[in-house]
């Protein structure tokens, strides 16, 4: 398990975590709120850790007894709360793993750590049992609230937590960390991080994807040629396209990408920014080719389309006109 040094972002609350541990003023509840893969797991796992490091240090020393249990998922005072539906928390699972529990002291550690993820998924009947916890907890219990989504909680459970909301990390961090940890190459780099949108879990998984490897190799051969396409290879290119139906926003967003490289170039003939940097020929081509007004056009028809497929428009009419939009300019 990482350190808080082996984090990528996240500087101001790792610097809050660690002043509450130097300081010893730990709340006794926490939420973590941030997009899924902004590292919310990975904060509060290292943060549970630490505080149960027999080092007693602002990071854990990971070589000491409850660090071992902690990394390979035995430690008995760090517990994760399970919930049986996969859609909903219910009170009785707030109530058998987590009010009962926490009364009875830690077993080995000086804190009793409960961490729940996914909590916005808490009934509100969950969230009235948490709260009476919450509102008279016992000096050793710790409990962290892992969501997507913290305007889901009672504005009672906000007011006894302390609220930490994970913001993006800077491109470069991440597009280092894909090049230097995982050995992807500069120009995977590049659109990875530009399609993450400073989440480090989701550049991550791009990067270790074939299936966005298989997405985006089919997204740039229809942009490459689309200018040359007779209509009965638009109509294919439709059809192909319906294959990619489950991750259009995805396909939708390459695209996007791909117009914005052209419009940038266009404007600066500097290649350095370039998400599609190895594709510098055709991009080159295609910004000698359309107009400014073309381009906004074509990044237009892309939002509108994204639009009316959240509106359930038929499928394949929105690709077709998106298509025949990106052709006429």
């Amino acid at each position: 398990m990482p350190d808080f040094k082996d984090i990528l972002g996240h500087e101001e609350i790792i610097s809050h975590l660690q002043n509450a541990i130097r300081l010893q003023k730990i709340s006794h509840a926490y939420i973590f709120d941030g997009e899924e893969g902004a590292g919310k797991k990975l904060l509060a796992h290292t943060f549970a850790q630490t505080l149960q490091c027999e080092k007693q240090g602002i990071t854990p020393c990971k070589s000491c007894r409850s660090c071992k249990q902690t990394v390979s998922g035995n430690q008995p005072d760090i517990i994760f709360v399970e919930h049986r539906s996969p859609s909903s928390i219910g009170v009785e699972d707030i109530r058998e793993q987590l009010c009962g529990d926490i009364q009875i002291r830690p077993y080995s550690s000086p804190y009793k750590i409960y961490i729940i993820d996914e909590a916005e998924k808490m009934t509100v009947q969950a969230q009235n049992a948490l709260l009476k916890t919450i509102e008279e907890p016992p000096s050793y219990g710790v409990i962290l609230l892992l969501t997507t989504n913290s305007e889901s909680f009672l504005p009672t459970i906000l007011s006894r937590c302390v609220t930490l909301k994970l913001r993006p990390v800077q491109d470069s961090l991440i597009r280092k960390y894909l090049m230097e940890e995982l050995r992807v190459p500069d120009y995977q780099a590049d659109l990875c991080t530009a399609f993450a949108r400073g989440n480090v879990g989701r550049a991550r998984m791009l990067a270790l994807s074939e299936h966005f490897g298989e997405l985006k190799d089919h997204a740039v051969h229809l942009v490459r040629h689309i200018g040359d396409m007779e209509l009965w290879e638009i109509t294919e290119a439709i059809r192909k396209v319906t294959d990619y139906k489950a991750d259009i926003n995805d396909y939708l967003d390459l695209l996007v990408l791909w117009y914005r490289d052209v419009l940038l170039f266009k404007a600066t003939r500097q290649v350095d920014g370039l998400v599609f940097s190895e594709e510098i020929n055709y991009i080159s081509f295609q910004a000698s080719r359309i107009s400014y007004e073309g381009l906004e056009q074509i990044i237009e028809a892309m939002e509108k389309a994204k639009v009316r497929l959240r509106a359930n428009v038929n499928f394949e009419l929105t690709m077709e006109l998106l298509l025949m939009t990106i052709k006429e300019n």
